[in-house]
């Protein structure tokens, strides 16, 4: 929660927060997050109930005049486990729609979207969210997440946007495997923030160049930058043009290998979909 107030105090733009369940299972903070009218899609483990319904709670009336009177709000209805109502649900709920364009083609899915009531036991009112469930076709992987987004919002793009936290990952596999970011051997915590800030600001660099030359090479990997770096910092005896030939190399093959995946797809009658 300070990231998202912090980077807002600075000024940061986003249009959602994304989580993993760890956070998404936390009442308190999807609620905050809803105080703060910030959009999100957060992760929640198979476990987490849901309600069908509005629970409406109330407090229930006493029984009888003796002993404490009631306190505690009831709900109406029982609620349900997402992975038991889900697996309830017929084949024809799911809807293939692809999230992405990936490197291997289109990234096709089967989307269930439901609007489901959410209530942590001490609310005054539940909270009509999105459930959001994904598929991955040819795999038992199921994903389920939850967004406060608006409630005209297509399933097309919740399934969009709970596809998004890819690049948050992708992004530490870059860090780690071209910047070094898991190599440190800090024995206190101001020499890993020291370490970490050069990381990111390496990370940085390297965006700021994709971005330079992104017309020229649109293919242009971390990868790539670091291999330049190391003809241009006096290491090797390698010319520029033999790195840059090297570079074009990979990329005719990466090209090649993407528009063979999008002609599989051809071949198998998926069309394209917008996500």
């Amino acid at each position: 929660m300070q990231l998202v107030i912090e980077a807002r105090g600075q000024g940061a733009e986003f249009q959602w927060v994304g989580t993993d369940a760890l956070y998404g299972n936390s009442p308190a903070f999807t609620r905050m997050l809803n105080q703060m009218h910030e959009t999100f899609m957060v992760d929640v483990s198979k476990s987490q109930r849901i309600y069908l319904e509005d629970p409406d709670p109330v407090v229930p009336p006493a029984k009888s005049n003796k002993g404490c009177r009631p306190s505690k709000l009831k709900a109406q209805c029982a609620p349900i486990r997402i992975d038991e109502w889900v697996g309830q649900q017929p084949e024809s709920e799911w809807k293939r729609t692809c999230v992405c364009d990936a490197t291997k083609g289109n990234l096709w899915v089967d989307v269930f979207h439901q609007r489901v009531w959410l209530w942590d036991g001490e609310e005054p009112h539940a909270h009509c969210w999105h459930l959001i469930v994904r598929r991955d076709i040819g795999a038992e992987d199921i994903k389920y997440s939850l967004s406060n987004a608006p409630e005209e919002i297509s399933y097309k793009r919740l399934a969009c946007m709970q596809a998004q936290r890819y690049w948050v990952e992708r992004s530490f596999q870059d860090a780690k495997n071209q910047c070094g970011m898991g190599e440190y051997q800090a024995r206190k915590w101001q020499s890993w923030h020291h370490h970490m800030a050069m990381v990111l600001m390496a990370m940085l660099f390297m965006v700021e160049q994709r971005i330079l030359f992104k017309d020229a090479y649109p293919l242009l990997s971390c990868f790539d930058t670091v291999c330049i770096l190391n003809f241009l910092l006096p290491q090797r005896a390698i010319t520029l043009k033999e790195v840059i030939r090297q570079m074009e190399v990979r990329h005719q093959r990466r090209l090649a290998s993407i528009q063979y995946a999008y002609l599989k797809q051809l071949e198998l009658g998926l069309s394209e979909s917008e996500p």
